[in-house]
């Protein structure tokens, strides 16, 4: 269950290096048509055509962000309780939480732009404690070595 626990804390960061990605695509893509003469309004952001073919980045932040991180997330936390690895459970709930944090950042960030930084900021946390989450356990996946000592012959 160490393994699980471990590849899941793992994935969580992956993903949202993932989220990054796909938004910047996203984003490109939006000022390329945009350069080109395309016009963002309600009308197209209503409509079911593809604007641009960089929306899918755009798309696929929104599914990623609201469906598939916090369920990694949700399996992290309940894995976290069978690892046994010191301090995986505290780690797996500060996940989680900054995960539905990251939510309802990007969900209220619509109606209130300067919520954007703090959702990439927080993103930045999520990041870093899902690469500590996974971390805890440093002997998970590492044969043992014998380390040599300061001030022993041999």
């Amino acid at each position: 269950m160490k393994i699980v626990y471990k590849v899941l804390a793992y994935l969580v960061a992956v993903e949202v290096a993932v989220q990054a990605a796909v938004m910047v695509y996203g984003d490109a893509g939006l000022g390329k048509w945009v350069a080109q003469g395309g016009v963002l309004d309600k009308t197209v952001m209503e409509s079911e055509a593809s604007p641009f073919p960089e929306v899918i980045g755009l798309i696929a932040h929104g599914i990623n962000g609201m469906m598939v991180i916090p369920v990694i997330a949700l399996l992290l936390l309940i894995s976290s309780f069978f690892a046994r690895v010191p301090g995986a459970v505290k780690a797996a709930g500060l996940v989680l939480l900054l995960v539905a944090v990251q939510v309802t950042l990007g969900l209220f960030g619509h109606d209130i732009p300067a919520l954007g930084a703090l959702h990439g900021l927080n993103a930045l946390l999520l990041f870093s404690t899902a690469l500590y989450a996974a971390r805890r356990d440093r002997s998970v996946g590492v044969p043992a070595q014998a380390e040599p000592r300061l001030g022993t012959t041999g």
